[in-house]
């Protein structure tokens, strides 16, 4: 009997002991899930400040800034600058034109509907006497060399330059490198005058419209020789 009173006094709560009530393991495994430093999700949220919210509202939208700063938007380019870039890259073109007559021959159909309307430009510009001589410098000491205009203007016409002295290249390579009259060497002849063709007609569609839309075009090989040049 002793020893069972023992053993009962033994395995008994003490008095200075306070039972607890028995925990929810599902509320334990919340407590040691949530980080204990932290207060939950609803108590981080911040009310801003009127004066802040003041400054928020004044704030510009990201697309305005960066439509102001790249200048690309045709309303900041006047309508007579875009007139006078997008006339400047016709003078490479009609230089150009001598170069695509193995395709005009090739192609004389395609070649009639897309240049038809610009047979009574072409008749008056080699009707003048030396017209190609005068209108380069016209736009170089007229416009690229002129002040007074915008830098917008003055880019796009000495790209147009540029792109008008690249095509005295393959003359003088054709004089200096003779290829002869084989098989091969009017094959190649024949390609190249294509390619320098296309490319100064690409060029001049690409800079036409992007002129009468108020952007800047960059024409390949063309527009790090004339930005050098501007200066």
């Amino acid at each position: 009997m002793a020893a069972t009173s023992s053993l009962f006094l033994r395995f008994s709560p003490s008095k200075t002991q306070t039972l607890l009530p028995p925990s929810n393991p599902k509320s334990s495994r919340r407590h040691h899930c949530s980080t204990p430093f932290l207060p939950p999700a609803a108590t981080t949220t911040r009310t801003l400040s009127p004066i802040h919210n003041l400054r928020l509202s004044h704030r510009k939208p990201i697309t305005t800034v960066t439509a102001r700063l790249s200048g690309n938007s045709n309303t900041t380019t006047p309508a007579t600058d875009r007139l006078i870039a997008a006339v400047a890259y016709t003078l490479p073109f009609f230089n150009s034109l001598q170069y695509g007559r193995f395709l005009f021959a090739q192609f004389p159909s395609v070649s009639a509907l897309l240049f038809e309307p610009l047979v009574p430009l072409l008749s008056l510009y080699r009707s003048l006497p030396y017209a190609s001589f005068v209108a380069f410098f016209g736009l170089y000491l007229g416009v690229v060399r002129n002040p007074n205009l915008s830098d917008y203007v003055r880019f796009n016409a000495m790209q147009a330059l540029t792109l008008d002295v690249l095509l005295v290249l393959p003359l003088l390579f054709g004089r200096i490198f003779n290829p002869g009259r084989s098989a091969l060497a009017v094959k190649l002849i024949v390609w190249g005058h294509n390619a320098v063709f296309l490319f100064t007609s690409l060029c001049f569609v690409y800079g036409l419209v992007s002129s009468l839309l108020g952007r800047t075009p960059y024409l390949p090989f063309v527009a790090d020789a004339a930005r050098r040049q501007m200066g």
